[in-house]
């Protein structure tokens, strides 16, 4: 059952629904339970995905066959990642929970788990270099669960 209350946790799954699964799993209680908008989006590469948005607070992105590739929560979303960080706390708070963040493509890793990440809203996600230009009191609105583990190179 989909529920926006439900633990996050890295790379496997958010509100519930899990990575790598098919959204055809999921797509009869999403449309009879939930308001669900479907949009497509290029990559760079011209490959096409589909990102199932849902009652304004997640997004499933698909690979064209259907596949789970990453979910993100907004801060409508409720559930806590390992307990303690949610969507919509600042980043002091972030930081004093967390030892270590660090920023790869305009997101935040934490502790070197490359499978959550918090979104740095604009105009962070362009300027921010490092972590000491992120202010204290900055919003972190939205995370991601996927495997970003290519990042490491």
């Amino acid at each position: 059952m989909i529920d926006f209350t439900a633990d996050i946790k890295s790379m496997r799954c958010a509100a519930n629904i899990v990575l790598e699964e098919n959204i055809s799993t999921y797509i009869d209680e999403l449309y009879a339970n939930h308001r669900v908008e479907v949009k497509k989006y290029n990559l760079p590469d011209g490959e096409v995905r589909s990102a199932y948005v849902v009652d304004g607070t997640i997004i499933v992105a698909t690979l064209p066959d259907g596949e789970i590739c990453s979910i993100a929560c907004n801060a409508n979303y409720q559930g806590l990642y390992k307990g303690m960080l949610s969507t919509g706390m600042s980043f002091s708070q972030v930081q004093k929970l967390t030892k270590r963040q660090r920023i790869f493509n305009g997101v935040i890793i934490l502790d070197d788990d490359f499978g959550f990440c918090y979104t740095l809203p604009s105009p962070y996600d362009e300027i921010a270099d490092s972590i000491a230009d992120i202010p204290q009191e900055l919003i972190l609105e939205e995370v991601y669960v996927a495997d970003f583990s290519s990042w490491l190179g």
